[in-house]
């Protein structure tokens, strides 16, 4: 036959859609066209695989080679449909059996000596293929990467020769391997380190067990840092369809996929010179920012008056919705962003107010317009506002009487508070609706009133009403109390301090 189909995957966004390789030889010039909106990489893909060919002893056919990428509407990037292409020429060129091909999935970039290379994104073209029940044929160094779907046939390969072995049952590529052992770097950091700041912790204890956004207010060197880089220690562990998204958007990413720690909440801090594409994503072919690599995980947020306001602002939309959409002239693209929130400021510009040092000799409008930088709108979306000060020198020497908790300990109760949560509602009580939280985190009429007379007082807004009642029925579900009572709700009351307007 003159006509072979190949498939293959592309990327949009965090999906793999779909591409249908197909490639028509017949008389005429000899000529190598590829159609179907190829960008730069993939139209230089005619002399890699040129080169593949020969350097692989099959005969390249001196003909007029059609090779169409459908949908043509999609735009096409890199170098993943080399391996396609390939195949489709020695298919339709009646180098190897065409039939059959229809079982298989074939990503990968070739060298011109033929050996495979390693493409990004390779996650979901594994979940794709998976769910089209088709065996995935991919280069020996993403082999780690696609293993971590279940009910997949992979079918790795060093070589365009192997490939071909394969496929004309000359040589089986076995799909049963042995992964090599795991090297995850042991990082020695436990809330045990830090001494004192027991209300502090208590708070982060709570941040944690209902995913709740944190704001930290102090002095420099009170720990701030050292506090939120101790988070991802307590927090639970990711579900398989939360780590295979939060995996899915690392793989389509400049820095690829940690394999060995996949199963662990990511933790992103970026400098607060980044810029708002860097933040939220972004280039002419989208690709996800900070926001998105910290989906199911947590995004720290140090020196927050520091970052353009306008870089603050973008993060509105995204602390509501979950996600993002980046929009351009030729495409839309949606990544997902349901990240906790955890930031950082100091109190004043010189950063000592209310230090006991008494350092600070900033003025009233001083204060005013530092603290201005960060919108009202973006602090009513952070649940906790926290007072960080100095600890003792006492304390910091000797730490407590009893000994400071580790991570483990408090981990152990974020668990449990988090499978209450997730028993009554499938989710972190911080991802309530409102018509959720109206019927899960029902007051005592008591209780209401205080609420009320705090939303008189301080001035809180409808969205902090609801913010206040989730952030009450976590700090219940830590208490493994069945409802909410006056504590519980005193206790999320005071988290609203810059409500307060101090």
């Amino acid at each position: 036959m003159s006509l072979a189909i190949v498939f293959s995957r592309g990327r949009s966004g965090i999906d793999a859609p779909l591409v249908t390789v197909e490639v028509h030889v017949a008389n005429g010039l000899p000529a190598l066209n590829i159609v179907g909106l190829p960008e730069t990489a993939v139209k230089e893909s005619k002399d890699r695989v040129r080169g593949a060919i020969l350097n692989s002893r099959f005969e390249f056919p001196a003909q007029r080679i059609t090779v169409n990428l459908a949908p043509a509407d999609l735009p096409k990037e890199g170098g993943r449909f080399d391996l396609a292409i390939a195949l489709g020429i020695l298919a339709a060129s009646g180098q190897i059996p065409n039939i059959g091909l229809e079982q298989y999935e074939c990503v990968g970039e070739l060298s011109l000596g033929g050996e495979l290379r390693a493409i990004i994104g390779v996650l979901p073209i594994a979940i794709q293929a998976r769910n089209q029940h088709r065996k995935l044929i991919l280069p020996n160094d993403n082999l780690a990467e696609a293993a971590l779907i279940n009910d997949i046939e992979i079918i790795p390969a060093g070589h365009l020769l192997d490939v071909c072995a394969h496929l004309t049952g000359q040589k089986l590529i076995p799909s049963e391997f042995q992964l090599p052992a795991s090297s995850a770097s042991h990082i020695d950091i436990d809330f045990a380190d830090v001494h004192g700041q027991y209300h502090v912790k208590r708070a982060f204890e709570i941040a944690a067990a209902g995913a709740h956004n944190l704001l930290m207010l102090g002095p420099p060197g009170t720990g701030k840092s050292m506090l939120a880089s101790r988070l991802p220690t307590i927090l639970p562990p990711l579900t398989e369809r939360q780590a295979q998204e939060t995996a899915a958007i690392a793989s389509i990413s400049d820095q690829g996929l940690d394999v060995a720690n996949w199963l662990k909440p990511p933790y992103r801090s970026p400098h607060h010179t980044a810029s708002a594409a860097a933040l939220v994503g972004g280039g002419s072919n989208p690709r996800p920012g900070e926001i998105s690599l910290a989906h199911n995980g947590t995004l720290f947020l140090d020196e927050l008056p520091e970052f353009d306001r306008k870089v603050l602002e973008v993060l509105r939309e995204p602390l509501e919705t979950g996600h993002i959409t980046i929009s351009r002239a030729a495409r839309q693209v949606d990544f997902p962003a349901r990240f906790q929130l955890i930031a950082a400021m100091n109190p004043c510009p010189c950063g000592y107010l209310g230090d006991a040092s008494g350092r600070c000799h900033c003025t009233s409008e001083q204060v005013i317009r530092y603290r201005a930088k960060v919108s009202g709108p973006l602090l009513d979306r952070i649940d906790m506002h926290l007072d960080v000060p100095r600890v003792s020198h006492d304390i910091l020497r000797k730490g407590s009487p009893d000994g400071e908790e580790s991570s483990a300990q408090i981990r152990a109760r974020v668990v449990a508070a988090r499978n209450i949560a997730i028993a009554r509602s499938g989710k972190a009580n911080a991802e309530l609706t409102a018509k959720e939280v109206k019927h899960i985190c029902k007051l005592t009429e008591p209780g209401h009133q205080l609420l009320q007379q705090a939303m008189d007082k301080f001035g809180l807004s409808n969205r902090a009403y609801h913010r206040i009642l989730k952030l009450a029925r976590t700090i219940a579900d830590l208490a493994q109390a069945e409802h909410i009572s006056i504590n519980h709700l005193s206790e999320a009351i005071s988290y609203r301090k810059l409500d307060r307007r101090s």
